[in-house]
């Protein structure tokens, strides 16, 4: 995976004012500049008959941004990029897609540091990139104290959780076919490294959890590549088809070589 710079001290950006603009369109100049380091390739299509994004306009809290991304099952997509552009780091998460996995739809909750894009560019096996945006104005996510101090932190670190939904609780697809939805909940502080400990006055050293990758049996269904923007205590959605076999198993790590692994026995019929 391409990825930026993640900062570990305090940046220059989270000094700069709120931009303001002069029309109802904010400006790419950001974009522009930072695609090339992320995609080998820059020709996106136009990704709004493929995929959709319900992120809001105006984020109540800036440390926990909700975005929900829908695939289009029969798009070809097995990969989605989050950028947000304006973050210190603004490659979010890459997000990949296995043959268990019954669509590339998935969501989570991101840190959004200031009036931006959030971008989801999907990838097909063969190589096109279809992209979509949305405006979402915060302020302050990547340096948002954490809700917990960190000896509590410490102490629940790794704990991970499996939820297994039951037909009709779906918030993103009609569960038919046999498609499934689950959601795997880790305890982790996601560190940014542009926090304060508000006892020492100093800035909390990043650390954060950089891949999950979740199976069933032998078979992925996804993994997830992160960086500083993914939330506190990472919380992922996804669906899965109910037809494979075996039991799940997540394996995660994070940015000090920790790694946290979990089985969950599958139940009869999902």
């Amino acid at each position: 995976m391409r990825k930026l710079a993640i900062a570990t001290s305090v940046c220059a950006a989270l000094m700069l004012p709120v931009p303001a603009f002069a029309g109802n369109t904010p400006p790419e100049t950001t974009w522009q500049s930072i695609k090339g380091d992320i995609f080998d390739k820059t020709a996106f299509l136009n990704g709004e008959d493929v995929m959709s994004m319900d992120a809001p306009y105006r984020a109540e809290d800036a440390a926990i941004v909700p975005i929900v991304i829908k695939v289009q099952p029969d798009s070809g997509i097995r990969k989605v990029t989050v950028v947000i552009d304006e973050n210190p780091a603004p490659m979010a998460a890459e997000f990949t897609f296995g043959p268990a996995a019954a669509s590339a739809s998935f969501s989570s909750r991101f840190r959004v540091n200031s009036y931006s894009w959030v971008r989801a560019i999907g990838e097909t096996e063969d190589g096109r990139q279809f992209m979509i945006k949305k405006f979402v104005k915060a302020s302050g996510g990547c340096s948002a104290p954490a809700s917990k101090d960190a000896e509590a932190a410490r102490a629940l670190m790794g704990k991970m959780k499996l939820r297994i939904f039951k037909a009709g609780e779906s918030r993103v697809l009609e569960q038919s076919n046999g498609t499934r939805e689950a959601q795997i909940m880790i305890r982790h502080p996601n560190n940014s490294g542009l926090q304060m400990d508000q006892v020492t006055m100093l800035h909390i050293p990043a650390h954060f959890v950089d891949s999950i990758e979740v199976k069933r049996g032998k078979d992925l269904v996804l993994k997830v590549e992160g960086g500083i923007s993914l939330s506190e205590d990472p919380n992922i959605r996804f669906f899965y088809k109910a037809a494979g076999s075996g039991d799940f198993l997540v394996n995660a790590s994070d940015t000090d070589g920790q790694v946290f692994k979990k089985t969950w026995q599958a139940q009869k019929g999902s």
